[in-house]
């Protein structure tokens, strides 16, 4: 089949969950026989082209900022990006069988939408993430949140077949209106097979976009209040983005040099290395679509911390005392009693962490997945 996906972002330029379920579905799209095409944004100088094997990497449009310095995302790239997808798809929609797109950043779907009402292809839209109107009004105001949400609405009505990462996302798209057919798919890890899980080390570990929805520099008083009872832990705080400098910040204010460290993106290796080692991966989000990096830990043994919220699918991957703690809140004394937790449980819980995953290694895997993504390819209406 012919294959065009479609998401702003692209692994390894940018890092997130999003970018890695696309390259990682492109890659065995490509391995089982497929046509691919993968359109985005140019994360890379122009005098280099994009290295995904076997996939046809076409930049639609320059990439920016997409990040306000308060850390809520630009809308000049999203509109770029729409109208990108649009003439693409207006000149070669002909070329694709299934037109397969993240529905945010919410342009490029309405621009599949219309490009479709000249050529014939499916569309196929995984909602990472459905906001409800409470939060869109947090993240952009009350006016723009509100035109936030109408867009988003408009984009629930667009005839598709739909894929949700989790049952908190996938009920409220049904709530907004969605009539046509949705499956949640539990399993999007491409990564290795689990491992029997190291000691651990009293390191806790953050990996991510240092963005407000991520509440990465909660994770730091959290650290100083839990290292009064184990006075030997540490953190690593892995990433980068607009609240990077208050999370350097609050090391100093807390007089944690030398005990967190913070230094940016790293390669894969390194982190992979981090996450092995350490007592536990800590995920402070208030926000989540699903939570990769929770499976990737358990993947080598390693629990995670997670916060509870009306928005944190995260949560739905963490079975509390088994494969990590849910925290009531980034409050640090909250934060804290989990990571403590984790603590006293010692290798118990990496153990069970290691048998939670392997129980459920099929279900969260891509592959398992991919044959319900390709099944959608081949019988959505056009």
């Amino acid at each position: 089949m012919r294959i065009c996906l479609v998401y702003d972002l692209l692994f390894p330029y940018t890092i997130g969950g999003g970018e890695r379920w696309y390259r990682s579905l492109a890659e065995r799209l490509v391995a089982d026989g497929h046509r691919v095409t993968y359109l985005t944004l140019r994360h890379w100088p122009e005098s280099e082209v994009a290295d995904v094997p076997g996939v046809e990497v076409v930049p639609v449009g320059p990439g920016s900022e997409f990040y306000t310095s308060s850390g809520r995302r630009r809308i000049t790239p999203a509109l770029r990006f729409g109208l990108g997808v649009f003439r693409h798809l207006m000149r070669t929609g002909d070329r694709y069988d299934a037109v397969h797109t993240a529905s945010f950043p919410y342009f490029s779907l309405l621009a599949a939408a219309l490009a479709r009402r000249r050529h014939s292809f499916r569309i196929v839209v995984d909602w990472l993430e459905v906001w409800s109107a409470e939060y869109w009004c947090e993240y952009l105001g009350p006016v723009a949140g509100r035109v936030g949400f109408a867009v988003q609405r408009l984009c629930v009505r667009v005839p598709h077949r739909a894929f949700c990462l989790s049952e908190l996302h996938a009920r409220r798209l049904r709530e907004q209106g969605f009539e046509g057919e949705l499956t949640v798919l539990k399993g999007v890890y491409a990564g290795p097979a689990g491992v029997a899980p190291a000691a651990a080390e009293p390191v806790v570990v953050f990996a991510g976009r240092h963005i407000p929805e991520k509440q990465a520099p909660a994770l730091v008083a959290a650290i100083a209040r839990a290292r009064e009872q184990v006075p030997e832990l540490r953190g690593e705080i892995f990433g980068d983005g607009p609240n990077r400098p208050e999370v350097l910040r609050l090391i100093a204010e807390h007089r944690l040099e030398g005990a967190v460290d913070a230094p940016g993106f790293v390669d894969e290796k390194r982190l992979r290395i981090a996450i092995r080692r350490a007592l536990c991966l800590a995920l402070p989000s208030k926000r989540e679509g699903y939570g990769l990096v929770v499976v990737e830990a358990a993947a080598l043994g390693v629990p995670s911390v997670v916060v509870r919220g009306p928005d944190n699918a995260a949560t739905e991957l963490i079975e509390a005392g088994e494969n990590g703690e849910i925290a009531n809140s980034v409050e640090p004394s909250e934060l804290a009693a989990a990571i403590l937790r984790v603590h006293a449980a010692g290798h118990t819980l990496r153990d069970s962490t290691a048998a939670w995953y392997e129980r459920n290694a099929d279900r969260l895997s891509l592959d398992r997945s991919l044959e319900t993504v390709l099944a959608a390819y081949a019988h959505t209406p056009q």
